[in-house]
């Protein structure tokens, strides 16, 4: 039995929560590989909307087993946060929802740091979230960080050890500490939460189930182009959020791995800073962001919105390995006279069809215009129904991609997907 991985190939927020919730029936173990409580995955049905930060989008399925692999960093404080919403409506997670003792903790003097290192950074942010995970990946690496595991063992003087390294730096930047005391204690009733869960070494148990024969599901955070070593640097998250990172994130090896579903939105957002060639300015751009409500579920921050850029998903795609596509938000182009599609960039009057390595150059998207379909689809319930003009943007997608579109989302609810 193989792994397979689900993740984002575009800027993130591609509406990964929804797809791995709908395909959780088919499996019998969901684990995040990577990232933190700044990716946030919505997921809507029965009239009821969630938002989960660090819970994998298998917990609504049954009694599927939900894992938060090592990749991941935790917040104990927002975890709680995350754990206690979901029981109150209903959800009892403390069986079916392990967490490796291997996640690296985001401690409450990482959220001072990343608000300190960003206030530094002057005109050059980078537009994190101030969730303290870009600190919590620097102490990973400097082989300084903590562990869900340390919990268990001299956690205090490991803690003490940690807090006052961080403080130094903090003093030295003359950033101001004066709420580390509240968030502290929010943060230490996180971690009493934390310890009513079951803590695993995750790579044996997820290597096991692998030999025994079960179905398991890698779910990733953010998007490709948001990678630490692929992505659109320096405007990137701080882990792998490519398929390689399920390897690294749950301790796989790369021939364990076998489907790599990729999402992608059928036009294309991001959130922050960084380059985005296919961005809109005007009308359009504002019509996609009202009509796709393009505001992050975790920040609310509006995102910036553009037309699909077919270089960078061609890019993801050949990093990722991807063998399945899922399209998201198909609907949100309904009303559209117009639809258009970059296949190029012209980059100081060259053009290509390669992701370049610097994206600061002076890129003009090369784009290809299609009729839109200007059909409500939200309430089909087969591809029999998809308008032609839309069979003609799908057709068109795959040829240009390479690889076949296997779902189609036609709006927020898990009712309203297609499998072709």
């Amino acid at each position: 039995m193989k792994v397979d991985v689900l993740l984002g190939l575009q800027w993130g927020d591609e509406g990964k929560g929804k797809i791995v919730d709908v395909l959780t029936p088919e499996y019998e173990i969901v684990a995040r590989f990577q990232g933190g409580p700044n990716a946030g995955h919505t997921l809507e049905f029965e009239g009821k909307k969630y938002v989960l930060r660090s819970v994998p989008s298998g917990i609504f399925q049954g009694n599927k087993i939900n894992i938060i692999g090592n990749g991941v960093v935790l917040d104990p404080a927002l975890f709680k946060g995350e754990i206690e919403s979901l029981e109150s409506s209903g959800h009892e997670l403390k069986k079916r929802l392990l967490i490796s003792k291997k996640a690296h903790l985001i401690l409450p003097t990482h959220r001072l740091l990343d608000a300190c290192y960003e206030a530094a950074k002057g005109d050059s942010k980078i537009g994190t979230t101030g969730k303290g995970i870009g600190p919590t990946y620097t102490d990973k690496v400097s082989r300084n960080g903590l562990r869900v595991g340390d919990i268990l063992h001299n956690f205090d003087e490991k803690y003490n050890k940690a807090k006052s390294k961080h403080l130094r730096t903090l003093q030295q930047y003359g950033h101001d500490t004066s709420s580390l005391a509240e968030i502290e204690k929010e943060w230490f009733d996180g971690v009493a939460k934390l310890k009513e869960f079951t803590f695993i070494d995750s790579e044996h148990y997820i290597n096991n189930a692998v030999k025994e024969g079960k179905k398991i599901l890698a779910e990733g955070a953010q998007g490709t182009m948001l990678d630490i070593d692929f992505g659109s640097y320096p405007f990137v998250t701080s882990s792998n959020t490519i398929s390689a990172g399920a390897c690294t994130g749950l301790g796989i090896a790369p021939q364990s791995v076998g489907e790599v579903f990729g999402i992608f939105k059928a036009y294309c957002t991001r959130v922050g800073s960084g380059p985005f060639p296919t961005e809109l300015f005007d009308e359009t751009g504002d019509k996609l962001r009202e009509y796709g409500f393009e505001f992050g579920s975790v920040t609310g921050r509006p995102r910036r919105c553009g037309w699909i850029d077919l270089v960078a998903l061609r890019y993801a795609i050949m990093i990722d390995g991807v063998t399945q596509l899922i399209m998201m938000k198909s609907d949100v182009l309904d009303t559209f006279e117009t639809i258009r599609a970059c296949v190029g960039y012209e980059i100081n009057g060259q053009k290509t069809t390669e992701f370049p390595f610097e994206t600061e150059d002076n890129i003009t998207p090369v784009y290809v215009d299609m009729k839109g379909w200007q059909t409500d689809m939200t309430k089909m319930q087969k591809e029999d129904e998809f308008p032609t003009e839309f069979k003609q943007y799908v057709a068109f997608l795959e040829s240009e991609l390479g690889v076949p579109i296997r779902i189609v989302s036609l709006g927020p609810d898990r009712a309203q997907t297609i499998i072709r």
